[in-house]
């Protein structure tokens, strides 16, 4: 005998009342069409605006273009987590925030420390060899 049991309207009731359409509608933290629509708008001005400043070279200085396009970057990953994958601090009970908070101390310290040995031990190289003299040997 399955588990289910029908109802008087012939479907069946699974344990999960007040959900229609397969329950993937009322459930919370899903999107409607509007969001995503803004999420998709959001996604495509973020991504055409960098792509013109390198084609267009409207900033001049390539640094300047390359930081101005990681904070273009930094701002759709943020609409990407908000619009798509639907994270805010209410979500599974801010587990969610919680993962993302130690994936993002995690990922620093890792950039952060490498480039700290880095920079270390390009000060602490042998005295008289420069970088050009390394890549002549």
């Amino acid at each position: 005998m399955s588990a289910k049991t029908h109802t008087h309207d012939g479907g069946h009731d699974d344990g999960h009342a007040g959900e229609h359409d397969g329950g993937h509608h009322d459930a919370p933290g899903h999107g409607t069409r509007r969001s995503y629509l803004i999420g998709f708008a959001l996604s495509v001005v973020l991504t055409a605006i960098p792509f013109w400043l390198v084609i267009g070279g409207a900033l001049g200085d390539k640094q300047v273009t390359a930081l101005v396009i990681m904070g273009f970057a930094l701002v759709q990953v943020i609409v990407h987590m908000i619009y798509f994958l639907h994270m805010n601090t209410r979500s599974e009970g801010g587990w969610n925030m919680m993962a993302l908070i130690f994936t993002i101390v995690l990922v620093a310290i890792g950039l952060i420390g490498s480039l700290w040995v880095m920079h270390h031990m390009n000060l602490n190289m042998m005295p008289g060899m420069s970088t050009t003299e390394t890549s002549a040997m």
